[in-house]
């Protein structure tokens, strides 16, 4: 008889465990459920949002490859047509000429203003002028371009050294070739670069942004031929 009350009370024990949990699992899983919904959501919006970021790069880059091949349409046309710089109406929109970088594969057109939209299109001016603009002046030439950290538009010329070449073409048939002899960073509010000329001949700076410490990079060449 003590046996069997004894065994009772544990028997009642167990029931209520078993009651215990059975509400627990439900709740547990009910989390697990949620949180792996949560888990999947967030990995979508990552993605998308990668895929729209490489859309928006190739969509831009595509913007510049037509960019250029009008550019070499229209210069095409107006060399046949004898059109001079005396007659060239120039607005913030308009094609200044190519960048070129042989060491780095790299040809952009570039406008001769800027601002936001068409940085995102292609390289802009940022300040001076082409020598054939202004012979009879020694002046810095600036062009500021967009890093993307991938191989568009300005986010290899950190890679330039010194004596590395660039080559401006105008819309005349004119080509001025560069040569690196600076390659550097300031802080981000530092704009002294761009209006100093350093070794007091036609110079030309290109700008862009370093992504991962806010600060600008420089790259100042001077023209040899």
């Amino acid at each position: 008889m003590n046996q069997i009350l004894k065994i009772k009370p544990d028997e009642e024990k167990n029931e209520d465990n078993i009651n215990i949990d059975e509400n627990v699992l439900p709740k547990k899983k009910k989390l697990f459920n949620i949180q792996f919904s949560l888990s999947i959501i967030a990995i979508l919006i990552t993605l998308s949002s990668f895929l729209f970021y490489k859309f928006s790069l190739s969509k831009k880059e595509n913007f510049s490859d037509l960019l250029i091949n009008n550019y070499n349409i229209s210069k095409l046309y107006s060399e046949n047509t004898n059109t001079s710089n005396e007659d060239y109406v120039i607005s913030d929109d308009t094609v200044l000429g190519v960048i070129e970088i042989p060491s780095l594969n790299l040809s952009y057109p570039f406008f001769a203003g800027l601002n936001d939209d068409l940085l995102k299109k292609a390289p802009c001016r940022f300040f001076g002028a082409l020598p054939s603009e202004n012979s009879n002046e020694k002046n810095n030439l600036c062009i500021a371009g967009h890093n993307y950290d991938n191989n568009k538009f300005f986010s290899n010329v950190k890679k330039l050294q010194v004596d590395a070449q660039i080559i401006i073409h105008d819309n005349f048939s004119h080509s001025f070739t560069y040569s690196v002899f600076k390659n550097y960073e300031v802080n981000n509010d530092d704009l002294s670069p761009i209006y100093t000329n350093f070794t007091n001949e036609n110079e030309l700076t290109l700008v862009t942004c370093n992504n991962f410490n806010n600060k600008r990079i420089i790259i100042k060449a001077k023209l040899i031929s």
